[in-house]
């Protein structure tokens, strides 16, 4: 009689192992296939319910607003940059770039010229110096590090050098109205973010051009062995952020009413710590665009936070480099094999305590 009862707790127990370990393959799967997106609502949840602990101001209406509209020049730059990012490279000069877009497109109103001209001319400012990047590595056979941090210094000082004062005022109301207004009660930064991210998420999800990004970034010799115009791709990856951080610049110079060569300081170090957050890894062929945006949108919380509670200028930049490195170990590194290495032993141990209790009662 008690080994028919022993049989029975025995077979019990497995059955309830069985169904555990269904379960937990489950939760894994279902993980697996939500990726790094799980990691960024985990994290923004987290970001949101910090916020409103630590102020009591975060949750209100004026300040969201505040925070989309902040997100939404980050996340700008952020599409761009994870462009340059899937491919294996990287674009430190984007802040500048805004800068000196910024200023151009301000002289441009000032001395007259409409609109649409002065924009235009901001953005072919952006553009060209993307060009002009993507063709020193690409055939200079520089690395995109050292020609980006150049050209963060060069574009920066040129900025400087061509703004007659401290700043060019911008009083064009056409100009406010496109990158400062509303559209529908809507902020008119916010529908060129959502624009902006739309458009980048068709095109490198189903167009051939986003598709040979992530060949590139995944092995460069392989798709250049393969016929892909590998050359050619990168040059348009770096023009597309150039020209995203002049459009982002414009952006920054609507809100402020003036351009000025103060525009985009420390952007370069938001726009990416945005796509690492994302869960894009930096030697390139992996991550999405949307990723990047919701990592922005993480980004600019986390330092309205900062702002609302009163850290220091100075701390703020110790916490962003401390995000970037733990986004990194958590979504490309190994943060991630440990937690599920951990949430494993956590399942495991269940089922044998309840055993162990059965065999004391036994």
């Amino acid at each position: 009689m008690p080994t028919r009862i022993t049989s029975e707790q025995h077979a019990g127990d497995r059955g309830h192992d069985d169904r555990n370990e269904t379960r937990a393959k489950l939760l894994r799967r279902v993980w697996d296939a939500l990726g790094t997106k799980a990691y960024l609502f985990s994290v923004a949840l987290l970001v949101v319910l910090i916020g409103y602990v630590l102020s009591p101001y975060f949750l209100t209406s004026r300040n969201l607003v505040a925070v989309l509209i902040t997100a939404s020049v980050v996340s700008i730059l952020a599409v761009g940059q994870f462009m340059v990012i899937v491919t294996g490279g990287i674009d430190l000069s984007v802040g500048s770039v805004a800068a000196l877009s910024s200023v151009v497109s301000a002289l441009a109103l000032q001395n007259g010229m409409p609109m649409p001209v002065a924009v235009l001319i901001g953005l072919a400012v952006g553009g060209g110096i993307g060009l002009f990047n993507g063709l020193l590595i690409v055939y200079g056979g520089i690395t995109p590090f050292i020609v980006t941090l150049a050209m963060l210094s060069i574009a920066r000082g040129l900025a400087y050098l061509i703004q007659t004062g401290r700043f060019v005022p911008i009083d064009n109301a056409a100009f406010m109205s496109v990158f400062n207004g509303e559209v529908a009660g809507v902020p008119s930064p916010v529908l060129i973010a959502l624009v902006v991210t739309a458009v980048a998420a068709v095109v490198l999800a189903f167009m051939p051009f986003g598709r040979r990004l992530y060949a590139i970034g995944s092995n460069p010799e392989a798709a250049r062995l393969s016929g892909l115009p590998v050359r050619r791709d990168v040059l348009r990856a770096y023009f597309l952020s150039s020209t995203l951080a002049g459009l982002g610049g414009m952006m920054i110079a609507a809100q402020l009413t003036e351009g000025s060569a103060i525009i985009g300081n420390e952007y370069e170090l938001n726009s990416i710590a945005a796509v690492v957050v994302g869960g894009a890894s930096l030697f390139g062929g992996s991550g999405d665009p949307i990723s990047a945006v919701v990592g922005g949108l993480i980004i600019a919380m986390i330092l309205n936070i900062m702002d609302l509670v009163g850290v220091q200028a100075q701390t703020q930049l110790i916490v962003k480099g401390a995000v970037i490195v733990l986004a990194v170990l958590f979504t490309t590194g190994r943060g991630r094999e440990g937690v599920r290495r951990l949430w494993t032993l956590v399942r495991r141990r269940q089922p044998r305590s309840g055993r162990a209790q059965g065999g004391d009662e036994a």
